[in-house]
């Protein structure tokens, strides 16, 4: 008992001779506010829609060029989505579970269309998609708080564009 009773006074005494700076830094969550919160959802979300897109640009698409870029929108989305899900469960962001009702509504309006009417449409959409994954990627650069979701958006940023490129080589060509 009496032995007990030392451990424990030793185990006390060095925890309160823990700087108080150092145990609140252990104990602190990453500093997530909702800008960090909003951006990680909406990825989320955005990668979901992308990867199911891609999936129909390969069936659907009446080019090869159409069904080259869905299929590196599956490719590249999933590994993006892969860190997404990672940083979420880090910083704990619970993340949705499908696209938003917009977004599969309008991979729906697309997936109707048939041919080259198909191929434009699923290319303008997407031009306009990853615009706005672009204009995402600066708002949470600019407003997070978070350093690892700031890091997934800046590493984010070269695939969104590299995908940009080849849409709109893909539109004007």
């Amino acid at each position: 008992m009496r032995r007990i009773i030392v451990l424990l006074s030793a185990v006390v005494t060095v925890v309160l001779a823990v700087p108080t700076g150092v145990t609140a830094a252990l104990a602190a969550a990453p500093d997530v506010n909702e800008q960090d919160q909003a951006f990680l959802a909406a990825l989320h979300q955005g990668n979901l829609a992308e990867i199911e897109s891609g999936k129909v640009a390969e069936k659907q698409g009446s080019i090869e060029g159409v069904r080259q870029a869905g299929k590196t929108l599956v490719d590249e989305h999933n590994k993006l989505d892969a860190e997404v899900r990672r940083v979420a469960g880090e910083v704990g962001v619970t993340l949705p579970d499908s696209p938003s009702d917009e977004q599969q509504a309008q991979l729906q309006r697309i997936s109707d269309k048939k041919g080259a009417e198909f191929d434009d449409a699923w290319v303008t959409a997407e031009i306009a998609d990853h615009r706005d994954d672009l204009k995402a990627i600066a708002d949470q650069q600019a407003k997070g708080s978070s350093a690892p979701v700031k890091k997934l958006a800046t590493d984010a940023k070269p695939v969104v564009e590299s995908h940009l490129n080849m849409l709109e080589k893909l539109h004007a060509g």
